[in-house]
């Protein structure tokens, strides 16, 4: 006989033996119970859950001889036809190849039948997502008010796709990822079937890269099963298969990576690499682990998990007991950085080389915290660091600013421009602050070169609005003098001090030069 792949063989064929979706189950199956059988289902979920599965299970349970029933016979001719995908009145259509408005038409038009043996007619539209506009609209009508021997089971990955008005007419499934434990049990199961030996570590990588999909998980199995040629599956077979690397190999080239050996971890990546790991694959490892070291650090009750090995377990206890927190979070944020790297090199093996290399180099690094130590203090007298350290940025620090002026008079073109701030005035007041060159001041007289064009009007409006705020007689004119800098740049010079000064510190220069590269961005006020 020719073979069937087991993602095929092994198909469910009754609601019990769906695995992952024990709430569509319990659902449906009250509804047939009960009699409260919807005229149209929306299943929708990832590829590899089971979405046209249970649709083909729904049109069993309708249609067994001994139906409606949550447990379908199996052997009457109605379900015989309906498995073999040849029965009259369930037709399976793909959405994707019929998405024209005269297919729905057609589909329509058929629907007003009655059965030909069956007691209901059911219509499978697989990725009813690719259906066009006008196929759904033409669909609308008769899925609101179909015949009462009429069953619709719509499957898509994409819902969102789908227009509200035909998800409004139907009951949504969501089908869940099939979680890592009990797809690998599952695959267990099956390779018991199959007379092969598995390793659980095994079943458990290939769920794992199955990412919740039942269908890939087969694939996978049934591909481990070709490879391993009639031995056992094991899970340096399986790893070597997909291009993973070995989860003790990648503790290992953390460990000498952070211990800043380049040559050790390049040498244990090319071993890696020789073996069959994916450079892409051996990033996600590194992360993963990261991740779970990560874990134990925070929350040492996460190495109970059941899903880990002892091996992992004691590994990843052992790097969280003496790796620091920061240089943990350090590695974390280059790796992630770093994925996207490999995954759009033209040579990933390099750009997996030069991370690496980046990797080692940092973990030598210290913190910023551990370099701050490291420096004496230039403030005499004793106190605290933070004391000291506060009483160092004081000393860039320039006095504030006056406050905006509050009825006690104008006696400079500072106390002008903050008075246009505090009144709201906020395009005179962004021209006078930016614009605006004081050659002369005097109460009631303001001499000014503009260094941008401006209405005509624009020294008059100021006048105006000084003489109505003061009470006073105000004059503003225009001048062809150079003029002080305006405020603008006169506050830009002062924050350029403040970084000069801030860079030129014993203690920040001591920081810059432990990182190369580093600069002083800002200065900020002691609190």
């Amino acid at each position: 006989m020719e073979y069937r792949v087991l993602a095929r063989k092994y198909r469910p064929a009754t609601f019990d033996d769906l695995i992952g979706q024990e709430a569509l189950v319990r659902t449906l199956s009250n509804a047939i119970k009960t009699g409260r059988i919807a005229h149209a289902f929306l299943l929708t979920g990832i590829r590899g859950v089971g979405k046209t599965t249970t649709a083909r299970i729904i049109a069993r349970a309708l249609d067994c001889e001994k139906g409606p029933t949550i447990n379908p016979c199996g052997v009457c001719t109605h379900c015989k036809m309906i498995a073999e995908d040849r029965h009259v009145d369930v037709l399976e259509m793909d959405a994707a190849s019929h998405t024209g408005v005269d297919d729905m038409r057609d589909l329509i038009d058929a629907a007003h039948y009655l059965p030909g043996s069956a007691r209901y007619k059911v219509y499978i539209i697989d990725e009813v997502h690719m259906l066009s506009t006008n196929a759904f609209n033409a669909l609308l009508k008769t899925l609101e008010e179909p015949p009462p021997h009429v069953k619709f089971v719509f499957a898509t990955t994409e819902a969102r796709k789908i227009p509200v008005t035909i998800l409004s007419r139907c009951q949504r499934f969501d089908l869940k990822r099939v979680s890592q434990e009990t797809l690998a049990a599952h695959l267990e199961k099956i390779a018991a079937k199959e007379n092969i030996a598995i390793e659980n570590p095994a079943a458990a990588l290939i769920a794992a890269n199955a990412e919740g999909s039942v269908r890939d998980g087969l694939s996978l199995l049934d591909q481990a099963i070709a490879k391993a040629d009639g031995q056992g599956i094991t899970e340096t077979l399986v790893r070597q298969m997909i291009g993973a690397s070995d989860k003790a190999a990648t503790f290992r080239l953390l460990e000498i990576l952070l211990g800043g050996d380049i040559s050790g971890a390049l040498a244990a990546l090319a071993a890696q690499y020789q073996e069959g790991a994916d450079p892409l694959l051996i990033v996600q490892d590194a992360l993963e682990v990261t991740h779970l070291i990560t874990r134990a650090k925070v929350v040492p009750a996460a190495l109970s998990d059941v899903s880990l090995s002892e091996r992992d377990r004691a590994g990843a206890k052992k790097m969280a007991d003496t790796l620091p927190m920061a240089q943990i979070a350090r590695l974390w944020q280059m790796l992630l950085k770093g994925i996207d790297e490999v995954r759009a090199a033209p040579q990933p093996p390099a750009a997996l080389e030069m991370l690496l290399v980046r990797i080692a180099y940092a973990a030598q690094l210290p913190t910023p915290a551990e370099v701050i130590r490291t420096f004496p203090s230039p403030v005499s007298g004793g106190g605290s660091g933070r004391e000291q350290v506060n009483a160092t940025v004081a000393q860039v620090t320039p006095p504030p600013h006056p406050s905006p002026l509050q009825g006690e008079g104008v006696n400079s073109f500072s106390d002008v421009v903050a008075l246009f701030e505090q009144k709201r005035e906020a395009w005179l007041y962004a021209h006078l602050k930016q614009d605006a060159r004081l050659v002369s001041f005097a109460p009631g007289k303001i001499e000014i070169r503009l260094t941008s064009p401006q209405p005509r009007d624009f020294t008059t409006r100021v006048a105006n609005c000084l003489t109505e705020w003061t009470g006073e007689k105000w004059a503003v004119i225009l001048s062809e003098a150079e003029g002080a800098p305006s405020l603008h740049e006169q506050e830009q010079a002062r924050k350029e001090k403040r970084l000069v000064d801030a860079s030129a510190h014993p203690l920040v220069a001591g920081v810059l030069e432990q990182f190369p590269g580093a600069r002083v961005v800002g200065v900020k006020e002691a609190v």
